[in-house]
């Protein structure tokens, strides 16, 4: 017993641990692609918000006083308004949500593509295992990681209310968390986690699917290899899938989030995410659904090429077989 164990600390971490180290590597790539597109995220984000038809019950004037801008003007606004570097607001939760996200669907996926389902003799993964593995995945990982990306929501909001004169909420991220918590309890930080979960089994869908997919059908039923351009024409696929099947169920997953809450953590807008989405429809009409639609692409398609790339060229480097 004792030649294995000694051959085993000689080899390297990646093959030693290796769902603990596609975790850490898919982490590190979501990082680099969060940094990259966050702009992009947040003027998403300020679209969505805008026009919300269920403030009136409130009483908000916020509704009447902030026109309707669209993606330039939204994210101009926000350099003129706030500060170039309010651009990247929010990005550390965001970061801490992708590390746990991006993880916990990636080993979640290649867990059910290779043990699970299995793959077939001649290496084809069929269609349908990929969509069930992509959306299991999806799920897993955003469960997870809901009360970083309830706080990334939030922080992305805390410019727009220093706008409208209303005081910030939070001082920082770890002051968001412990607000949240003391005021609604270990159950607020899940607040959403019904149209997020929603949402990322969508996105993961659209994304790991079709990237999966696409990847594969290249390399076995054309001339390309598995390398950087089959990579990139993969992920330019699964950004715009990923994007239609996800930005209502985002725009769903955002407003639950950013609503006001009583004490009890209840939100006060939206009882769940069925009565936003029927709130949202009769309000503002159905195409309100895909509000943010074009920064949401145009942040998934470079986030996509940004995040694969990186992912497939360190497992390169770590040892680790390609995705």
């Amino acid at each position: 017993m004792s030649v294995p164990e000694d051959e085993e600390r000689l080899l390297p971490l990646a093959q030693r641990w290796p769902r603990a180290s596609k975790f850490l590597l898919s982490g590190c790539a979501a990082t680099v692609a969060e940094l990259a597109t966050f702009p992009l995220d947040l003027t998403k984000t300020r679209l969505q918000m805008q026009g919300e038809a269920a403030l009136a019950r409130l009483g908000d004037s916020a509704r009447e006083s902030a026109p309707y801008r669209g993606m330039v003007r939204t994210a101009l606004g926000i350099v003129q308004e706030e500060g170039f570097l309010k651009l990247w607001q929010g990005v550390t939760p965001a970061i801490y949500r992708h590390v746990v996200y991006s993880g916990g669907r990636m080993v979640t996926y290649e867990h059910l593509r290779e043990v699970v389902f299995g793959k077939s003799e001649d290496k084809h993964y069929p269609l349908w295992k990929s969509v069930i593995g992509g959306m299991m995945a999806g799920v897993v990982g955003q469960f997870l990681a809901n009360p970083t990306d309830l706080v990334k929501v939030q922080m992305q909001m805390e410019g727009k209310r220093k706008l409208e004169g209303k005081p910030l909420r939070f001082r920082g991220v770890h002051h968001a968390f412990a607000k949240i918590l003391s005021e609604g309890g270990i159950r607020a930080l899940w607040a959403g986690w019904v149209p997020n979960i929603q949402r990322a089994a969508l996105v993961n869908m659209g994304d790991l699917t079709t990237y999966d997919t696409v990847k594969h059908y290249l390399v076995l039923n054309t001339p390309l290899e598995d390398n950087i351009m089959t990579h990139g024409l993969s992920s330019l696929c699964s950004g715009l899938v990923a994007s239609i099947l996800g930005t209502p169920a985002d725009v769903i997953k955002s407003r639950i989030m950013n609503q006001p809450r009583d004490k009890q953590g209840r939100g006060l807008l939206y009882k769940s995410s069925t009565d936003c989405l029927i709130q949202a429809v009769q309000g503002e009409g159905f195409m309100s659904l895909y509000k943010g639609f074009l920064p949401s692409w145009l942040r998934m398609t470079p986030w996509s090429l940004v995040f694969w790339l990186t992912y497939e060229k360190i497992r390169e480097m770590s040892g680790v077989s390609p995705f």
